[in-house]
């Protein structure tokens, strides 16, 4: 049974909350729970229901400390430009709609680690079982496959494996005896090699005591425990029974943990503050606080490894709304191109000079037989040559590849996207429908439909209508030939507009009313009522510029105020709103000032009509579907596809941007459909290697009776070695595991991501599901080594006075991995960094505090080619503020090694250099006047960030307890 939330979120002074439910169903029992993250509140449980199934509300989880790093970073990214200095609250209010999306697709990733089969009992993706090792080398493969995600561009995918990272570098600090052991600050082996390591305990060495208390205080050993540094040694709990925990080692400990209970008995987890679920609850803080620290680090090291702007895009931080035009270029489509590139090129010069990142524009052509390619840049004036490149030309019988073009669009648009298909032909591609649905469900993404072609006429008075050729006609066409153009914006929320060639540019201009900047869908819905129907919508104080979409055919129509002031918008005008009456479609536009409250519109219609409501507003909502899941770690599992009818599910409300004083409540939820039994669940998402063959698991649920299935599966880069459809048969409530089998290209980009979709059918019934899975392409053997720093000499003659002495410090910096180096750059310091390509004759003359500036330009004379200029191709010094040096670009070979010095007054005692190979990895090396490096500047750094909550995200719960419609 699949549902369709709408809901307006409102604020209000007052703090009642009063709930409308309405729904084609009656026997559906709802209950409701209304949780604040903006409330003070501190596991390593996977998100906020955790805590209210553990009765822990004091816990941190992987979501709340995912939410709070990057909001601590993407705000501390703002600030560091001199155009975004303004207020910290206000700031993260002002983030948008499109980030807490990209946040929750992080979270949604890292959570997930605890509740899919393939991974929740896996010690590997959780530091369990002493497996240390080998998790170090899975975090270090996600941080190449992060790095190559975003350098492709491929941000979703992108999210994914920073999701996954984060939730195991998270559990090392709760899982293993790190905080035990007294550590202070984060362990920066896991994902840098070159820095110190602490051996991991042999198998045979027993590392816990017995415990029989839910609370185990002092249970480690001794050597677990001890702060000296030679003697140390890493251990993890033992989870469960796979792998078997040997004799005297400790367990991860807790209820649902079956190990606990074997010598030596309780356990070591600091996932909560409860006892009955962490032995070790009375350090959870310390590791949770831990825990985030090292979610900063890779958030900042992501940050300036591929620049804030990248890093900014990646969260979709201010981003405005996506123009994505899927676009038929058949001859007859002249006065639809037209159409396009006017309401382009309009939205691009009203967007000229507004705040926020830039948009991102979509282009997919298409006709018979060939769809595509897709042009997709950040750059208007490229898309703006793209619109006018475009031509329609030649002919063709209907139908066109159209579903495969939307398709495209889909794969490569971001979520939460409005996609418009200019198009007057019907799908050749209709075996498509369900991955195109699959994917605008998946990215919660509307498409709307503008038609030039009316299926209530012929061909023959259309052309007559139309003054102009139409396509050929291989055969006659069907009334029903745009039916699943309908559904499928039916489903998605868009609309699908029939209009003629003469109103196509005035019908269009609902391309820029959807598309603009904080629009919000107040309402929508759709009737087929021939008598008099009535719809309400609500506005609150927050929303503004209210527009009214109707497509069909009105025969009347009265608006209502909230005030119970009436005006029949058909026959006269009024104070209430102003009409504009296209072919095929109505726009209304409320007068200023608009009224707040309920607003009545009373229709009488001729065919199926479709209501959509929009205004301005930055306050909106966000949903998701969940389960509870108690295996391995209690919480809410986010359904794959739609839910399933007689499966308890929770819809998950956020609703985003309130300001800190604003306290929401909410108007009503509908739920519409019931037609689906059966769910599908991709059980491991593998990574896709140039040359080699990949299989990907999934399992079929069915939580209805016995009967046979169809499992179709799609791809957009036609890697799938057999598409289907396969068909078998599922018991009543059983299951049946299944694998697709892909084969990638020799010739395959690393870094590109391919979409998979799986579509499931009932063969007795109309019933259907779906999951989508985004597979990466990485190189076979990844260089996760990165560059190192060493010191040759550290001099200092720093007194009292700092404003009369210098310090000075030489690096050897090289890179460990086979990739070369690629870059440096001198991130903080006030001083100068001299590079030279090979060492001084003497080491006193490399390590000399303070170089005679005469012999310092003739050195860089010699090495730079004559030139010495900060902004010249090739240069020899660096100082904080410019942008990274090229090594490629100053070095013979990137591949040697080079000689570097700082110098700096002793007023500047700190500096730090990143360094990055061809690879990406980076290198933070810092730089201290004293005689050792000082690793723990980056803990200090963050200190200050816990205590930022989130404020402007708050989080509705609705408990839906529905039984199957047998």
């Amino acid at each position: 049974m699949a549902y369709s939330p709408h809901l307006r979120s409102m604020t209000s002074p007052g703090r009642g909350r009063i709930w409308e439910v309405s729904g084609k169903q009656t026997h559906w029992f709802i209950l409701a729970y209304l949780l604040f993250l903006a409330l003070p509140c501190m596991g390593f449980l996977p998100n906020f229901w955790s805590r209210v199934l553990t009765l822990s509300w004091d816990s941190h989880t992987h979501q709340y400390i995912t939410e709070r790093a990057i909001v601590n970073v993407t705000l501390e990214t703002l600030r560091s430009t001199k155009k975004h200095q303004g207020n910290h609250a206000e700031e993260q209010t002002k983030l948008g709609r499109g980030f807490w999306r990209a946040v929750g697709e992080v979270v949604k990733y890292n959570v997930d680690m605890d509740f899919l089969s393939s991974t929740r009992s896996n010690p590997v993706y959780h530091f369990d079982s002493e497996r240390v090792d080998s998790a170090m080398g899975m975090l270090r493969q996600i941080w190449a496959q992060t790095l190559l995600s975003v350098r492709a561009k491929e941000y979703q995918s992108a999210r994914r494996s920073l999701g996954q990272l984060f939730h195991s570098l998270q559990d090392f600090y709760s899982h293993s005896n790190w905080v035990e052991m007294g550590q202070r600050f984060i362990y920066l082996h896991l994902l840098q090699p070159e820095e110190p390591a602490i051996p991991v305990a042999e198998e045979d060495t027993p590392t816990c005591m017995e415990c029989f208390s839910t609370t185990c205080r002092n249970n480690l050993l001794p050597r677990m425990t001890t702060r000296q540094q030679d003697t140390q040694l890493l251990t993890t709990g033992y989870f469960s029974t796979s792998p078997t925990k040997p004799q005297g080692k400790c367990s991860h400990g807790g209820i649902l943990d079956s190990s606990r209970h074997k010598g030596a008995k309780g356990g070591i987890n600091k996932d909560s503050t409860s006892p009955l679920f962490s032995p070790h609850h009375y350090l959870h803080v310390e590791a949770a606080n831990l825990a985030t620290e090292a979610t900063l680090s890779v958030l900042r090291d992501l940050r300036d490894t591929v620049g804030h702007k990248t890093f900014l895009r990646l969260f979709s931080v201010k981003q405005v709304p996506a123009l994505v035009f899927v676009m038929d270029t058949t001859g007859s489509m002249f006065e639809e191109i037209t159409a396009a590139r006017f309401r382009a090129h309009s939205i691009i010069q009203s967007r000229a000079g507004s705040p926020g990142q830039p948009g991102t524009f979509l282009l997919v052509p298409f006709h018979d037989p060939e769809v595509g390619p897709v042009y997709e840049t950040d750059d208007p004036n490229q898309f703006m040559q793209h619109m006018e490149n475009l031509m329609a030309l030649g002919g063709g019988d209907e139908p066109e590849m159209c579903l495969s073009a939307i398709q495209l669009a889909l794969t490569h648009s971001p979520p939460l996207s409005e996609i418009f298909v200019f198009t007057d032909a019907s799908p050749k591609d209709a075996h498509l429908f369900d991955v195109v649905k699959a994917l605008a469900l998946e990215k919660q993404s509307k498409v709307t439909f503008l038609l030039t072609e009316d299926p209530n006429y012929t061909s023959e008075s259309k052309r007559k209508r139309s003054g102009r050729k139409r396509r050929r006609r291989s055969e006659p066409l069907s009334p029903d030939r745009f039916s699943l153009y309908s559904s499928l914006s039916s489903l998605s929320g868009g609309l699908t507009i029939f209009t003629t060639n003469s109103d196509i540019r005035r019908v269009s201009t609902i391309v820029e009313d959807i598309t603009a900047a904080d629009k919000v869908t107040l309402f929508h819905v759709e009737s087929d009522q021939e008598l008099m129907s009535s719809h309400s919508f609500r506005v609150d104080s927050s929303v503004k510029n209210v527009t009214l979409h109707v497509t069909g055919i009105l025969t009347e129509c009265i608006l209502t105020s909230p005030s119970e002031q009436s005006q029949s918008l058909l026959s006269e005008e009024g104070p209430l709103a102003e009409l504009e009456r296209f072919e095929g479609l109505y726009r209304i536009s409320l007068l200023s000032p608009i009224q707040p409250g309920q607003w009545k519109l009373q229709a009488k219609n001729d065919g199926h009509l479709t209501f959509n409501v929009i205004g301005d507003s930055s306050i909106d909502f966000l949903y998701y579907f969940a389960t509870v899941n108690n295996e391995t770690h209690p919480g809410l599992a986010r359904v794959e596809g739609s839910p399933v009818a007689g499966v308890p599910a929770f819809l998950v409300l956020t609703v985003t941007d309130l300001a800190p004083d604003e306290e929401p409540s909410f108007s009503h939820v509908t739920l519409l459909g019931a037609d689906r039994e059966n769910l599908q669940q991709v059980l491991s998402v593998p990574r896709l290697v140039p040359g080699h063959s990949t299989m990907v698991d999934f399992d079929i649920l069915n939580h209805g009776p016995a009967r046979l299935f169809s499992l179709s599966a799609d791809d957009d880069c036609g890697y799938l070695h057999k598409k289907g459809p396969h068909r078998f048969h599922v018991a009543e409530q059983g299951s049946f595991r299944g694998q697709v089998d892909l084969l990638t290209p020799a010739a395959a980009q690393s870094g590109a991501t391919v979409t998979l979709t799986l579509t499931v059918h009932a063969l007795d019934s109309p019933d259907s599901n779906y999951a989508v899975a985004y597979l990466t392409v990485v190189p076979p053997d990844p260089d996760t080594s990165p560059p190192s720093c060493s010191a040759a000499r550290v001099q200092s003659t720093c007194p009292s006075i700092c404003n009369e002495s210098s310090w000075s410090v030489s690096l050897v910096v090289s890179d460990r991995g086979r990739s070369g180096l690629a870059a440096l750059q001198l991130q903080k310091g006030e001083g100068i960094l001299t590079l030279f390509h090979s060492p001084p004759p003497t080491e006193d003359s490399l390590g000399e505090a303070q170089p005679d500036p005469d012999q310092q330009q003739a050195h860089r004379d010699t090495t730079t080619s004559g030139g010495h200029h900060h902004h010249h191709r090739h240069k020899a010094r660096l100082e904080k503020g410019e942008p990274p040096l090229n090594v490629s670009e100053w070095a013979p070979s990137s591949s040697q090694p080079l000689w570097v010095r700082y110098t700096s007054s002793c007023c500047s005692a700190r500096a730090e250099l990143l360094v990055w190979d061809t690879a990406g990895n980076m290198k933070r090396c810092h730089l201290t006047s004293g005689q050792q490096r000082q690793l723990r500047d980056r803990s200090i750094e963050t200190n200050g960030a816990r205590q930022i909550t989130l404020r402007g995200v708050f989080s509705l719960l609705l408990v839906l307890l529905w039984s199957s419609l047998l």
